[in-house]
C-alpha cells in the first residue's frame, strides 16, 4: 500500500518504472481524443466540479487510461469525497500512477499521471480514508471504466 510518505519520496527520488510506455506525438493523441479528453489529459486541463460522467458511476471494474488503456485504479477503492471528481484510496499497482511536485496556482500540490503515457490525471491529497489516508483526485475525462476488467492484486 502507498504512503504519503512514499508519495513524497516519489515526486523527490523518481517514480517507479512502468510496465510499459506509449509514446505519441500530439497530433497522434489528438486523433485519438476527444478535445476535452486531450485538454485533461495532454495539456493538463481539468473539468468542472460535480460534471465528470464517472462521479457518480459505481459498477464493478477497472478505471483505465483514456489514451493508452492502462489500468489505474479499482472500483473496489473508490470513495465519495464529495470534491465533486471521482476520489480513489489506491492505484491497481505500485508502478500504474507517476507523482510529480504542482506548484501551479500559487499553491503546492502533487499531480498523478498515468506512468505508461503520463497523461495528466488529477492529484493526490493525504486527506483520504484509512487504511491509505491518500485521496487521488481524478478527472473523468481521463479514465474510462471496463466493467469487464478481472481484479488483479498489488503485489507488493
Amino acid at each position: 500500500m502507498i504512503t504519503w510518505k512514499e508519495v513524497i519520496n516519489f515526486t523527490v527520488k523518481g517514480n517507479p518504472k512502468p510496465d510499459r510506455r506509449v509514446e505519441k506525438s500530439e497530433a497522434e493523441w489528438r486523433k485519438v481524443l476527444s478535445p476535452d479528453q486531450f485538454r485533461i489529459t495532454r495539456k493538463k486541463g481539468t473539468e468542472a466540479p460535480h460534471s465528470g460522467a464517472l462521479c457518480s458511476i459505481h459498477e464493478a471494474g477497472k478505471y483505465k487510461c483514456v489514451c493508452c488503456g492502462t489500468p489505474l485504479f479499482d472500483s473496489t477503492i473508490k470513495f465519495e469525497s464529495g470534491t465533486g471528481w471521482p476520489s480513489f484510496t489506491q492505484p491497481v499497482k505500485d508502478n500504474a500512477i507517476k507523482y510529480e511536485k504542482d506548484s501551479s496556482f500559487g499553491m503546492i500540490r502533487v499531480e498523478v499521471m498515468c506512468n505508461t503515457c503520463d497523461a495528466h490525471l488529477g492529484h493526490v491529497f493525504p486527506d483520504g480514508p484509512e487504511p491509505s489516508g491518500l485521496r487521488y483526485c481524478v478527472n473523468s475525462e481521463s479514465m474510462e471504466l471496463d466493467p469487464q476488467a478481472i481484479e488483479d492484486k498489488n503485489e507488493d
